[in-house]
C-alpha cells in the first residue's frame, strides 16, 4: 500500500473487513492489514473531485515529521486516494485512538463524539467520562488550537459539527477531527459539493460554500456551545459557561468575541483572537489617537516682537 508515500492504491488490492461506519457521502471500512487503517468508499465516485482529494495528500506529504505527526494524531487525514481505473473511489485514513471510543452497555463501541459534551449525561452513555470544568476549558483550548493550525496552513475546514469532532478526558484532554476530505485550501474546489449541518449553518454565509470566515463562525459556535454545555447557543443569544471553565479576565474576553462572532459576513473574531482570549492575554483594541490641531500662529505679532527685540531664547 502507500500510505506513506501518498501514492494511489487500486480498489482490488484492499481487503475489506467489516463496516464500521455508514455517513451521507459514503461507507467506512476495516482494512485487512497493519496500521489499523480504514478505507472511506463514496456512494459516488463520479462525483469526486480527484485533483482536489490528490491536493489534501500532498499537502500532508509535504509536512515535516512533527507537522505530520500532529496531523495524524489530531485527525482522520487522507493518507491517500483509491482508485479504480479513472474513477477517483476513496481514499485511506487512520482510525481514530481507541480513546476517542466508549463501550455500551450491550458491549457495542461507539465514537465519543462532540455531542456527548454538549449535552448533560443521560443514563445510555454513562459510559462516557465527562470532562471537569478544568478539562472542559482544556478541550476548548486544544479545539481552538487544532483549527488555527489548519488556517495557518491555507485551509478550509468546511463542515464542522458535533458529529465530525472526537474528543477524550484520558489520559488527558485531546480533540480528533474526522471528515477530513470536506477541508479544501483557498482557492480549490472541495472534494464533493459543500456539506452542512443543520443548527450548525452560518446565516450570513452564501448558500451552499464555505470560506475561512464561515469557518470563524461554526468555530465560535463550537467554543460557546462546549463551554456552555449548550448544543443550541449561538452568537447573538447569552452565553453562559459551565461555572469554573473560565475565570473573570477569560470570561470578559470570551464575551467580547461572541458578540463580535454575530457581526456580518467577513467580520468574525479569527482562532488567534479566540486563542488570545481563552489564554486570558486578550487586549481591547483601542482607537488610534488623533493629535489636536495646533492654534493658527499670528504671524503679524511674532514679527513686530522679533523687531522690538523682544523675543528671548532660553537654553
Amino acid at each position: 500500500m502507500s500510505e506513506h508515500d501518498g501514492g494511489d492504491v487500486h480498489r482490488a488490492a484492499l481487503k475489506l473487513l467489516g463496516k464500521v461506519g455508514d455517513g451521507g457521502q459514503g461507507e467506512v471500512h476495516a482494512v485487512e492489514g497493519p496500521g489499523g487503517l480504514l478505507y472511506k468508499s463514496y456512494r459516488e465516485p463520479h462525483k469526486v473531485d480527484g485533483a482536489s482529494l490528490a491536493a489534501l495528500v500532498s499537502l500532508r506529504q509535504a509536512l515535516g515529521p512533527a507537522g505530520r505527526d500532529r496531523l495524524d494524531r489530531e485527525t482522520a487525514w487522507p493518507l491517500c486516494r483509491v482508485v479504480d481505473g479513472q474513477l477517483v473511489t476513496g481514499f485511506l485514513m487512520y482510525r481514530a485512538p481507541d480513546s476517542m471510543t466508549w463501550t455500551t452497555s450491550r458491549g457495542d463501541s461507539k465514537l465519543a463524539e462532540l455531542a456527548y459534551l454538549l449535552r448533560e449525561p443521560r443514563p445510555a452513555w454513562q459510559a462516557v467520562a465527562q470532562p471537569s470544568p478544568a478539562e472542559r476549558y482544556t478541550l476548548v483550548v486544544a479545539l481552538t488550537d487544532m483549527y488555527r493550525w489548519l488556517h495557518s496552513m491555507g485551509l478550509v475546514i468546511g463542515d464542522l459539527s458535533q458529529a465530525n469532532v472526537l474528543w477524550t478526558v484520558r489520559p488527558g484532554p485531546a480533540a480528533y477531527l474526522l471528515d477530513c476530505d470536506g477541508a479544501r485550501l483557498v482557492g480549490q474546489r472541495p472534494v464533493l459539493d459543500q456539506a452542512d449541518t443543520p443548527d450548525w449553518l452560518d446565516p450570513h454565509a452564501p448558500k451552499g460554500t464555505a470560506s475561512v470566515d464561515s469557518d470563524r463562525y461554526k468555530a465560535a459556535l463550537m467554543i460557546g456551545r462546549v463551554l456552555a454545555q449548550d448544543a443550541y447557543v449561538s452568537p447573538g443569544r447569552d452565553l453562559a459557561p459551565v461555572p469554573g471553565t473560565l475565570d473573570e479576565r477569560r470570561e470578559a474576553a470570551v464575551q467580547r468575541l461572541w458578540t463580535q462572532a454575530a457581526g456580518a459576513y467577513g467580520t468574525r473574531p479569527d482562532l488567534g483572537q479566540w486563542q488570545a482570549a481563552l489564554a486570558g492575554r486578550d487586549t481591547i483594541k483601542l482607537m488610534a489617537s488623533r493629535p489636536m490641531p495646533r492654534p493658527p500662529v499670528d504671524r503679524s505679532k511674532f514679527d513686530g516682537e522679533r523687531r522690538r527685540g523682544t523675543i528671548s531664547f532660553r537654553g
